[in-house]
Formats: structure tokens, C-alpha cells, sequence
């Protein structure tokens, strides 16, 4: 055979190299085939090249590079074949695809019988005495299937501690979720110091998982500034050769993955941050029954289901902080009630119940009493336990990466309202609609809402069994946090000297004010922000407070008697007033009237409160736009017709009227109100009228009217509410007809009509509703569907959604939610 030059070598190369570039530069066809073959030519062609060298030193035969350059020239001929390939030619396409795979994996098989793999590249070096060769080498061989046989073992599980309390359940429900066929990658989500990590070492340990995939069981920790190719580098352990970018990584890893199967492989990758679902999308080969597990503070909605680990119970929370911080013989002298009373502070946490237990092991009675006294005495866990702190900090801070302060600042108001109770979304909204300068109706303020439910910082829990969101609308979500992050909330606001708080969380015990009513004497507060909570044994006599910043007042009572502070009518920058009551009755509101001093107010939300026992004094709120009752006692102001609400609300843009069991007949005066957009009357199981004029409010766009059960009739008046877009008559069991001129509503788009038994007994709809033209939805029973779908021929843009549902969930929908104090 006739020996080949080097030159002719590093010709050719250069050639299919050149080919390779511009071919992928002019055609989308084949880029991920000819940048893995870019790579793989790159890799090989110096070693082959080095060996050329040494071969030439020695007077040794060139056989392999004369080979080598016929697979090159054979390369050319298929890559210039592909150039010409069309897109629409998908067999093609996939025939050339597979060619160009064979290709690459030809050429390391070459290689590797043709070279006579390490041992013959190391005796080379020893005669010649370059060490390059070796280091150029192992960019190869690292990746071949003699150097993956020496791979012992991979990235290696933790142990786990002796005592593990509380995931029996939360193990079988993952296993379960893990060994589906048809799910690739299971997420288990928690806030920090839920013990996620725990679990995930629990699943790689147990018989079950690890009879499945026996040594190919790789743990990795990911962190919050780790790249693929750093985990790639942790993941084997060998050496690999420095990656030029992510994809190059994550081809390596496929590589060096398939070596070890056909053989089941789970891959753990714990505490995973944001950003990291196309990364593990890319990484979900396609392989025989290849399985991820992410642990993750974030929910990755993307990997639905995900298993959301929740918090110890009380008995297996006393049981893991016994562990930690009694004698192990359980003989201690701290008194049980003051062993729960710690228990109960550290809140379901496993990491809370440890520290705190570490550092409690060992102490006499008098140290846990103190410690328990700096809690009662407002004194935060966190204030000892830098630990937790840190732990917990962590999720509060990455906020911050969101490229700007508001959802951080969202997540730090969550400290207004009190431990352990439900949040309506709404209120939430409305705040930060107005605060941080939001826009509601393109619902910016919910995604916040449920980008901090994704972190894990809250939970949205919806209330009602059925919810169609229309227009954005969430009225039926409430969001509950946690107890810790509430703590963590406030203690981080609390450190801040009271001047500099843009929030102030005000907690009265009785009628104590003697750490409030100083700040009120000697100093301004600057907060944007005002929570104040008292209890049941307040007298509603106040203290004053210079509050000339404030733009949302949030009032926790729990008093069957309430005064408004007086200080509020000098807060000229109000926006939003909340009063929300958690005591066992209603709460009669005083001072209602010096509202009408607040220029700027333009929200309020009021629950469990007593509206008719101030309808007397009902003030002017001349720039109110919004107004919330929810479980109030309103029927009695909503029957006086001798207000003139036009006169006290003059440009009230919606009401919200829900669970308002005492309203009989909505004032007529509301339809006095022009300027009104939106009017929901949800869960008034008692309404049974709406008044003949609300054809006045020429403005309306949206009417809510769900679970009103006793509702006869709509009025037919309301046929000139031409702007009207959305109708919810949904539940409104009594109803037994459309008005006649129905199709006059030029503008509606939607119509929710389901559980409208009286409804779906009609035979027809009234002969108008073919003139709405532009009505898009209706969503309704199974019974009722025919009666829209007769005139789809004259609504072309029509869809009719029929609800299939059982007694029991038809029951549940409308009996209106039992909300506790």
C-alpha cells in the first residue's frame, strides 16, 4: 500500500471540516449531526496527526492514517449528499440523519480497534517520549468504551442520619410517582428545611429502588450557581476534558449514559433552582427506563404532578425534636407541657425541630423557659438560630433576581395578615394593584401570586369545588403561608430601625400600647404599609400615630365592637383599607365616616363587619373604585332606598358582594352608580330580587350573579346593558328564564349558565339570542347544550362547553364555602 503524508492528512481534514461549516451554515437539515461531527473530527484528527509523528520517528507503517483519510473522503461524499436534501423531504431526512450518526460512531470505533487503545498509545510515548500525546489522548478515550469499563462507581448516595420520622407515607407516594412508565422526571418540591433532601436519600437507599437500578444510581447536588457542565464533571468518576459550552456537556453525558444501559439508571439531582427545566429537558434521554428525581424549593408546574412534601404533623414533629433535644434513655426533667409548647413554636419543620433541639439538649428547665419567653415576648426563632435563618433566608432573598423589587416586596407584605389564616387572592391583588402600580386586569398581580406559589412561599388553595376563571377572575382562590415564613417575614421587617420600615406590623394584646404609643410620640413613620391586629379583649380606644406615608392600612380585628383609628383621616396618601375580622360574631364598625376625609382612597375590602349599622353615616368617597363585602351583614343598608349611593359612591367602578346570607333585595340605588364596570353578588343564597332599573347602568361589563339560589328572575331592563360582556348565572337554581329581549346584549361574549336547573328544563331560549353576534362561550349542563347548539348556524363564533358533573359535586358548588375565624 502506498503510504499517505502527513500533509495529506491535515489536507483533507481541513476539507471536511470547511464542508461541514458551510453546509450547516445553508440549511437548517442536519445542524446537531454536523456539529457533533465537527466535534468528534476536531477531537480525533490531533491525535492521529501526534501518532503520524511518532510513527514517522519510529519508520512505522502509516496503515491507519491511509484508512483514517478513506473514511474522511467517504465523510465528504455523504455531507455534500446532504446539502442537497430538502426540507419537505422528510425520508430523506431521516435516512441521511441516521447516516451521518453511523458516520460519527465509525469513525471512534476506528479509533479504537485501529490504535490498539491505551496500552499502545502509552508504549509510543515511552519510546518517544511526548507527553502531549496522552493529554490529547484521554479526550477520547474518556469517551470510549475502554475507558468507561474502569468506571467503579458514579456520583455516590449520602447516607442517611439514624433517625428518620415522618416519611413513611411521603416515600411510598414518590416510589410510586418515580417508577410510572409513561413519567421521566418526578419533583419533589418543599420550602427549605422540609427535609426534600431526606427523602431523595431515603428513595436511592430503599431494596425496592435499588433492586431496580442496582449501581447506576447517580446523586448530584445542583445548588443555585451550578451549570450542566460542572454537574456532568461531578456526575462520573473520571476525568473529562474541558466542555467549550452546555451542549457539548450534556452530548458527553448522553454519550457516557448509554454506555450503561440497556440497564435501568435513576439520576437524583437535589436542591435545583429556577431556570434549570430546559436543562433538565434536554438531559431526558431517550433511554431504557432512565428516571430523574429533582428535589426543588420551586414547584416546576413544566414536570406536573409534582409531589409538594408537607410539614410533620404533631406527633411525629415531638417525636423528631425528642430525639434531638432529650437523653436518649428519655429520662429528662423538662416538664411535658413545656416540651409541646417548644414543639408547637418550631411549627412542623424538621430542620427547626432539630436545631432548636440540638441547641436545647442538655440545658436545664429555667434555659428552655427563657428561650420559650423570648418567643411570646415577640422575640423571633430566627433571633438564635442563624442556622434556620440562613436556611430559610435563602428562598426570600433569590426574589431579588427577578429584576426588580416587586415580587420580593409581594412576598414580604404576606406579613400583614395573621398566623394561620386564609388570604383571599383578591385582596392581595387589590393591594399591589395600587402600591406597586400593577395593572389588574392583565392579571400582573396574580402571576406574582402564583410565581411565590411556584417558589413555595405560598399556597393557593381553591375554595369552591368549581371554577371557570373568566376574564382573569380568582375570586375563588385563597392563599395561606406558611407559619415560618410569616415569622421569617417579620422578623426581617423588625430589624429594620421603625422609621425606615416600609411596613409596620402592629400586634396589641388587650389594650397594652406601651411599645406602640411611644414610636407615636416622639417620631414619623414612614411606611407605606400599616398592619394592625388586636384581639378580642381590645376596647377600640387608640393611641396616635404619624403615618403620613401610608398607602394601605390592613385592620385584623377580633372585637364584636370596633373603632377606624382616628389617626387614619391624616393619612392623605391611603389607597387601600382592609378590615377583616376573625372574631366569633360580627364586628360593629365606629369612625366609619372620617373615611370620607381620604382623597386618594380608592379600594375597600371589608369581611365579617356590620355595613348596616353604619348606613346612617355613610360618608362621600369620592375617588372609591372598588368596594368588598365578604360574610358582612349589608341587608339592611342595601334595603334603605333614602341613601343616594350615586351620591356616595360617584365613581365606583365594581362591587363585590359574597356570602352575604342577609341580603334579600339589592338597594335600587346602586343602579344609580354609572360609572360601575363590574357588579358580583356570589353566595347570597337569600337574593331573591334584583332591582327593575339596573338597565341604567349603561357602563356594566361584567355581572356575577353565581350561587345566588333564590334568585326568579333576571329583569328585562337589563337588555340595555349593551356594553355587558360576561354573564355568571351559574347555580342560580330558581331561575327558570332568559329575558325576551336577550339578544339585544350586542356586547356579551360569554355566558356561564351551568347548574341553571330551571334553565335546562326550557325547550327553547327566546328567539333573540341568535342576534348575539359576538358570543363566544357558553358554558352549561349536559341538558342544556341543545338549546345553543340550534342556533350555532346563526352564532358562528359559538362554542358550548357542556359541564358533566354528579349530584354530590352539584351539591358542593353551591352550598357557600365554611370560611372560619
Amino acid at each position: 500500500m502506498a503510504f499517505i503524508a502527513d500533509a495529506a492528512l491535515g489536507i483533507v481534514v481541513d476539507e471536511l471540516l470547511k464542508l461541514v461549516v458551510k453546509v450547516a451554515k445553508q440549511t437548517i437539515n442536519f445542524k446537531s449531526n454536523f456539529k457533533v461531527l465537527e466535534n468528534t473530527l476536531n477531537s480525533v484528527t490531533p491525535i492521529f496527526l501526534e501518532i503520524e509523528k511518532l510513527n514517522k520517528v519510529l519508520d512505522r507503517p502509516k496503515e491507519e492514517t491511509a484508512l483514517f483519510i478513506d473514511q474522511l473522503n467517504r465523510a465528504k461524499e455523504l455531507v455534500a449528499k446532504c446539502s442537497k436534501i430538502q426540507w419537505w423531504e422528510a425520508y430523506k431526512l431521516y435516512v441521511h440523519s441516521k447516516k451521518l450518526e453511523e458516520l460519527d460512531r465509525s469513525i471512534y470505533r476506528f479509533f479504537n480497534i485501529e490504535v490498539q487503545g491505551f496500552v499502545a498509545v502509552t508504549s509510543l510515548k515511552a519510546v518517544a517520549g511526548i507527553k502531549e500525546v496522552n493529554d490529547k489522548l484521554e479526550l477520547i478515550l474518556d469517551r470510549s468504551n475502554i475507558s468507561l469499563s474502569g468506571i467503579s462507581s458514579w456520583g455516590s448516595v449520602p447516607g442517611i442520619r439514624d433517625l428518620v420520622i415522618g416519611f413513611d407515607e411521603p416515600l411510598k407516594d414518590v416510589k410510586e410517582m418515580l417508577l410510572k412508565d409513561n413519567k421521566t422526571v418526578t419533583v419533589i418540591s418543599a420550602p427549605g428545611g422540609c427535609g426534600k433532601t431526606t427523602l431523595a436519600k431515603m428513595i436511592c437507599h430503599d431494596p425496592e429502588i435499588k433492586g431496580i437500578f442496582k449501581d447506576n444510581i447517580l446523586f448530584v447536588t445542583v445548588s443555585k450557581s451550578a451549570n450542566i457542565s460542572v454537574i456532568v464533571q461531578k456526575m462520573f468518576n473520571i476525568k473529562l476534558p474541558e466542555f467549550q459550552n452546555d451542549d457539548e456537556a450534556i452530548n458527553y453525558m448522553e454519550f457516557l449514559l448509554k454506555q450503561k444501559g440497556p440497564s435501568p439508571i435513576l439520576l437524583v439531582l437535589d436542591d435545583v433552582w429556577i431556570g434549570w427545566e430546559s436543562v433538565i429537558d434536554n438531559i431526558s434521554f431517550t433511554l431504557p427506563y432512565y428516571k430523574i428525581l429533582v428535589t426543588s424549593r420551586f414547584s416546576f408546574p413544566r414536570f406536573s404532578p409534582v409531589y409538594n412534601l408537607k410539614i410533620l404533623n404533631d406527633q411525629d414533629a415531638m417525636s423528631l425534636f425528642s430525639h434531638s433535644a432529650l437523653p436518649k434513655d428519655r429520662n429528662s426533667r423538662i416538664p411535658h407541657d413545656l416540651v409541646e409548647k417548644t414543639v408547637s413554636g418550631c411549627k412542623g419543620f424538621p430542620l427547626a425541630l432539630t436545631v432548636v433541639g440540638r441547641s436545647l439538649y442538655g440545658h436545664p428547665e429555667v434555659t428552655w423557659r427563657r428561650e420559650l419567653k423570648k418567643w411570646s415576648d415577640g422575640k423571633s426563632i430566627f433571633d438564635t438560630n442563624n442556622d434556620l435563618l440562613g436556611r430559610l433566608q435563602i428562598s426570600v432573598d433569590a426574589l431579588d433576581e427577578m429584576g426588580g423589587s416587586s415580587l420580593k416586596d409581594c412576598c414580604l407584605d404576606l406579613g400583614s395578615f395573621p398566623q394561620g389564616q386564609r388570604i383571599p387572592a383578591t385582596t392581595l391583588m387589590d393591594m399591589w394593584a395600587e402600591v406597586y402600580k400593577m395593572d389588574y386586569e392583565d392579571l400582573d398581580t396574580y402571576s406574582n401570586l402564583v410565581e411565590l406559589a411556584f417558589r413555595n412561599l405560598v399556597n393557593i388553595v381553591c375554595t369552591r369545588q368549581s371554577v371557570h376563571e373568566v376574564d382573569g377572575y380568582c375570586s375563588e382562590n385563597d392563599v395561606i403561608q406558611h407559619d415560618y415564613l410569616r415569622d421569617l417575614i417579620i422578623h426581617q421587617t423588625n430589624r429594620e430601625p421603625v422609621e425606615h420600615r416600609k411596613r409596620l406590623f402592629i400586634e396589641i394584646t388587650g389594650n397594652d400600647f406601651s411599645k406602640w404609643s411611644t414610636i407615636g410620640m416622639y417620631q414619623t413613620v414612614n411606611a407605606r404599609l400599616i398592619s394592625i391586629s388586636t384581639d378580642e379583649n381590645f376596647s377600640s380606644s387608640w393611641f396616635d400615630l404619624t403615618l403620613p406615608a401610608a398607602e394601605v392600612v390592613i385592620l385584623n380585628c377580633r372585637s364584636s365592637l370596633y373603632t377606624v383609628p382616628q389617626f387614619i383621616d391624616k393619612m392623605n396618601k391611603l389607597k387601600v383599607l382592609v378590615v377583616t375580622n376573625y372574631g366569633s360574631s360580627f364586628s360593629k364598625l365606629n369612625n366609619f365616616q372620617l373615611l370620607g376625609s381620604l382623597s386618594n382612597l380608592r379600594r375597600i375590602r371589608l369581611e365579617r363587619v356590620s355595613f348596616s349599622s353604619i348606613n346612617t353615616f355613610l360618608p362621600e368617597l369620592l375617588s372609591l373604585q372598588k368596594i368588598s363585602f365578604t360574610m358582612c351583614e349589608i341587608g339592611k343598608a342595601f334595603m334603605n332606598g333614602s341613601i343616594d349611593l350615586s351620591l356616595v359612591f360617584p365613581n365606583l367602578l365594581e362591587i363585590e358582594i359574597d356570602c352575604c346570607d342577609d341580603l334579600v333585595e339589592l338597594h335600587v340605588g346602586v343602579c344609580n352608580i354609572v360609572s360601575l364596570k363590574k357588579i358580583s353578588i356570589t353566595y347570597c343564597n337569600e337574593l331573591s330580587k334584583l332591582p327593575d332599573e339596573i338597565g341604567r347602568l349603561v357602563n356594566l361589563e361584567v355581572l356575577r350573579l353565581s350561587s345566588c339560589t333564590k334568585l326568579l328572575e333576571l329583569p328585562e331592563s337589563m337588555v340595555n346593558l349593551h356594553k355587558l360582556a360576561y354573564l355568571d348565572i351559574s347555580d342560580c337554581l330558581s331561575l327558570s328564564k332568559l329575558p325576551e329581549r336577550v339578544g339585544e346584549l350586542m356586547g356579551l361574549r360569554r355566558i356561564n349558565m351551568r347548574g341553571c336547573e330551571g334553565l335546562s328544563d326550557l325547550h327553547q331560549l327566546p328567539l333573540s339570542v341568535k342576534n348575539l353576534r359576538l358570543l363566544e362561550k357558553v358554558i352549561c349542563d349536559e341538558g342544556a347544550s341543545h338549546l345553543w347548539k340550534q342556533y350555532q348556524s346563526h352564532l358562528k363564533n359559538l362554542h358550548v362547553e357542556e359541564v358533566k358533573e354528579d349530584a354530590f359535586e352539584s351539591l358542593m358548588r353551591v352550598i357557600s364555602p365554611i370560611q372560619l375565624p
